[in-house]
């Protein structure tokens, strides 16, 4: 078997830009992967475009020495864009090797751990506590959703005094237990808008006496020593990994005591190959992996084989949403996702009549502007 063809489709999940990326072969198995859009999104395709000629005649099945091959040919560090392409080829890749061998990818990883994989409701914002509450209890008696991701922060972050955004986020939590059955779990994310540490801890302890799932990505990633510092003051648990690219990165974050729970992403590190080998060095850290995955439902077929087959599993993140290109998405039931044995590959289809027409639409952050009219992070 070898790789014929490597084409591309822009589209979308609600009102988020996905790339998908399509691997063909001469015994016309293919295979799909889906791409993180870092930005430039466009950036992407001469840069897959590019690759697939590194590795056209290769055997799919080869996907340890084709994602070894397009990070060693690219000579320097391939970073996020570079990162990004490898990882849907890799996904690809799996996906032709599972549908040739006609068996489930997670069997060719050793085989399932866990019968089905538990997942968690991706929030992202601060509803008002009765809003909050009847998002939730909806999204429960929906998926069983038991466990959401919520923002921290009750008001503009550089409007005023920072405890008093530390205060807030308290009284908004305890209100939110309140009203909440006792056994849902509440994670908040801090996306990484934090400059400095010593606030990071104040907001974090703040909420700390209603017992978050976990204070996600407080501060920015790049100074690893900060990190360690932050969890060694922090009264609940510390999560991070979504900005972080290689393996080396996380073992340099988790030798400096950085993080109890990592949160690499499939379609970020580089691909399922990447995946496991950081998975493996947090296990060896006692951490446990609750993947990123704000994606569509390809990139959540691919966070279902790596949870399936790796026992250090916290939860998967899940972002109900409908696309017009796959018609039989995994979706939660009692908040988990059931395995499909049955089915090889992915275990999903892809509606290619649906692909002819380019469904892209841009998607940017707003960025945020201080008082004094300098910007802050996003």
């Amino acid at each position: 078997m070898k790789i014929t063809a490597l084409r591309t489709y822009m589209q979308r999940v609600a009102e988020r830009p996905r790339l998908l990326v399509k691997v063909e072969t001469d015994e016309g198995v293919s295979g799909w992967g889906e791409a993180y859009n870092h930005g430039p999104d466009h950036a992407l395709i001469p840069v897959l475009e590019y690759m697939f000629q590194q590795i056209e005649g290769v055997d799919p099945r080869r996907v340890e020495y084709v994602v070894r091959r397009l990070i060693q040919e690219a000579r320097f560090p391939p970073g996020a864009i570079g990162l990004a392409a490898i990882a849907a080829i890799d996904q690809a890749l799996w996906d032709i090797s599972g549908k040739a061998a006609g068996l489930p990818v997670y069997m060719l990883l050793g085989g399932h751990v866990r019968d089905r994989v538990p997942v968690y409701c991706g929030v992202y914002t601060a509803p008002d506590p009765p809003a909050c509450r009847d998002l939730t209890q909806e999204l429960n008696e929906r998926y069983g959703f038991t466990a959401f991701k919520l923002s921290p922060y009750r008001r503009d972050l550089y409007a005023g005094r920072w405890g008093n955004v530390c205060k807030e986020a308290a009284d908004y939590f305890a209100e939110i237990r309140s009203i909440s059955p006792p056994e849902w779990e509440f994670a908040f994310e801090a996306h990484a808008r934090i400059f400095e540490p010593r606030q990071a801890v104040q907001l974090g302890n703040a909420l700390a006496p209603y017992d978050p799932l976990w204070f996600e990505e407080p501060i920015r990633p790049e100074y690893i020593p900060a990190w360690g510092r932050l969890r060694a003051q922090l009264e609940v648990p510390l999560a991070t990994g979504e900005s972080l690219f290689l393996p080396q990165d996380f073992l340099a974050l988790l030798t400096a005591g950085g993080a109890d729970i990592v949160q690499p992403d499939v379609c970020v590190v580089g691909g399922l190959a990447q995946m496991r080998r950081i998975a493996a060095i947090a296990e060896a850290h006692y951490a446990s992996v609750a993947p990123h995955n704000p994606m569509g439902p390809l990139a959540t077929a691919v966070n279902v084989h790596f949870a399936a087959a790796h026992h250090g599993l916290k939860l998967v993140e899940y972002k109900p949403c409908e696309t017009t290109w796959c018609p039989d998405p995994y979706l939660p039931v009692d908040g988990y996702l059931e395995l499909r044995p049955d089915r090889p590959g992915w275990g999903v289809e892809i509606d290619e009549s649906v692909l002819g027409a380019d469904d892209y639409v841009r998607w940017e952050r707003v960025l945020p502007i201080r008082p004094d009219g300098s910007t802050g992070y996003v």
